[in-house]
């Protein structure tokens, strides 16, 4: 590929910018975050060993207060710890270079471990709901101050692990689905808390259940925008931050190119996506200022880093096989 070069914004990719920054929110996750080098290691180390920490702790109170909310609360924890490892192993593997097996290397893996820590997430979302349902026919009664200084804990905890994530989880969507998790145990120890000290006040069980539900809820409303995403991302969707369209009416205006097929658009990790595409040229002269270009124009203003385009003449003697206009081949008989 030519190296990238500066050049006038087309009109097309001007319009399209404005609504590139309509949609900023998180959407940002692969834009601009390649070039920075970002390294989480120091980061997911300190998660991993606070959450160590914290299932310890909550096990041994657990055991010492007779509480069976407190020991299912450091499994839980337990199950974060196991979160941030496989987030971790992802970020790690996703930096490894391209192999002759593996030609983009293995940055899809941050995909796959984004999609996995939500899904499992929402599993445990689900058997949390389904025990808060129980326990408005069967009621239990928080086991006193241990259990809630014990959630309290919990509380900064996951607090502090989720802020070690807070300045890069609109780049990254790993990054992003690890956040989300911790911010959601934050939340349900502090529901625990919340609901200890209530019925600590007022004698009603139903509080418990009543406020688990609802922080369930909220949290898989969160839970599924990143399930959602990171899967379209694993089946090669294009990119929430891509205008296809805008992308394919650039393409058209680039000079002396009459067509453009064969377009697609589809992320290779978390932080990067990738194009490619045939452009009809017919006077069939290489251009190397046009492919550079083309490719910094893609880069700079729809955030994709990889771009392969192809020129070809378009003649009717020799069409490209993956031109729209192709002749197909005939189904035989059956």
């Amino acid at each position: 590929m030519p190296p990238d070069c500066g050049s006038q914004a087309n009109r097309a990719a001007r319009q399209s910018e404005g609504k590139f920054k309509a949609g900023f929110e998180y959407r940002l996750l692969l834009v601009h975050s390649h070039g920075h080098g970002r390294n989480y290691d120091r980061r997911f180390a300190l998660a991993v060993g606070l959450n160590v920490a914290l299932v310890v702790m909550e096990a041994a109170c657990g055991w010492y207060a007779d509480s069976l909310a407190l020991l299912a609360d450091a499994g839980h924890n337990l199950e974060d710890v196991l979160g941030l490892l496989l987030a971790w192993g992802a970020s790690v593997l996703g930096k490894r270079p391209p192999t002759e097996r593996h030609t983009f290397g293995l940055r899809r893996l941050t995909i796959l471990a984004a999609l996995l820590n939500s899904a499992v997430l929402l599993i445990v979302l689900f058997v949390l709901g389904w025990e808060a349902a129980r326990r408005f026919a069967e009621p239990v009664v928080p086991a006193g101050d241990l259990v809630i200084a014990a959630a309290a804990v919990g509380v900064v905890v996951n607090g502090a692990t989720a802020w070690l994530f807070l300045g890069d989880c609109q780049h990254d969507l790993n990054i992003r689905a690890a956040f989300v998790h911790m911010v959601a145990d934050a939340a349900l120890s502090l529901a625990v808390v919340a609901a200890g000290f209530g019925i600590r006040a007022t004698g009603w069980a139903w509080i418990d259940p009543t406020v688990s539900l609802l922080i369930t809820a909220a949290i898989a409303a969160g839970t599924w925008g990143v399930l959602r995403t990171s899967l379209d991302l694993a089946l090669d969707a294009v990119p929430e931050h891509v205008d296809i369209a805008a992308v394919r009416e650039y393409l058209s205006s680039l000079p002396g190119i009459v067509d453009v097929h064969d377009l697609h658009v589809w992320a290779t990790s978390t932080t990067q996506a990738s194009l490619t595409a045939h452009l009809v040229k017919p006077d069939a002269q290489l251009d190397d200022r046009l492919l550079a270009t083309a490719t910094a124009e893609l880069r700079d203003r729809f955030g994709i880093e990889h771009a392969t385009l192809q020129l070809e003449q378009g003649r009717t003697d020799s069409p490209c096989s993956l031109s729209e206009d192709a002749p197909r081949p005939a189904v035989p008989a059956t």
